[in-house]
């Protein structure tokens, strides 16, 4: 019977360490990027309902079929062939209506609207530059170099995309629509910047960096 009590004790002891360890581990399965300045940095992509993170790789689109080559142009001297073409840049847009409807937002719950940052510009034209090359969305450093601007001793980002280019109104509407973009646009800060850059597949990414 002793043993028997002992046997059981072992047991349960084992089944309270497993429910230590697994409560131990929760936190670490959010799936929302937290950054050591205090703000939430968010993740967000359209047409994808509400969910934050992970990344998420964007497939490339489908190839257009090849156009009949032509003969090249006669010649006049020992010319060679053109150098081929350079891959047209992206479509940068800074200062979108983005803000407006930040301010907009803000207003509807009693908070001052915040000031365009022309060093926060900088950083957010950085940010959606890199998240158009690389194809997906993920945050690196926005509100450490955010901080550099020195304008307080908080700052944040909501990065996203669309895939049929630039829109404001429905971006702004995912963002208010998860708690962790909503947490940023009603934050404690005073500045804001916002960049869009358009990628060749015609995806249009944004970056929205407060301060």
């Amino acid at each position: 019977m002793r043993s028997a009590t002992w046997l059981t004790a072992l047991i349960t002891v084992a089944v309270v360490a497993g429910v230590l360890l697994t409560a131990h581990r929760a936190p670490n399965t959010a799936g929302a990027v937290t950054d050591a300045t205090h703000k939430t940095a968010a993740v967000i992509r359209a047409n994808e309902g509400t969910r934050v993170d992970p990344p998420h790789v964007i497939p490339p689109p489908p190839p257009s079929p090849s156009p009949v080559p032509e003969p090249p142009p006669a010649t006049s001297g020992g010319g060679g062939s053109a150098p081929p073409a350079r891959p047209a840049a992206p479509t940068i847009v800074v200062n979108s209506t983005q803000q407006a409807l930040i301010n907009q937002d803000r207003a509807a719950h009693g908070l001052p609207p915040l000031t365009w940052s022309s060093c926060l510009s900088g950083v957010a034209v950085s940010n959606a530059n890199r998240i158009a090359a690389q194809g997906f969305l993920s945050h690196t450093n926005g509100p450490q170099v955010d901080l550099t601007c020195r304008l307080g001793n908080q700052a944040g980002e909501n990065i996203g995309y669309w895939s049929r280019g630039i829109n404001d109104a429905q971006l702004n509407t995912m963002f208010m629509n998860s708690p962790e973009h909503y947490a940023n646009i009603m934050g404690p800060y005073h500045y804001v910047a916002t960049a869009w850059v358009v990628a060749s597949n015609g995806y249009g990414y944004i970056a929205v960096e407060f301060g």
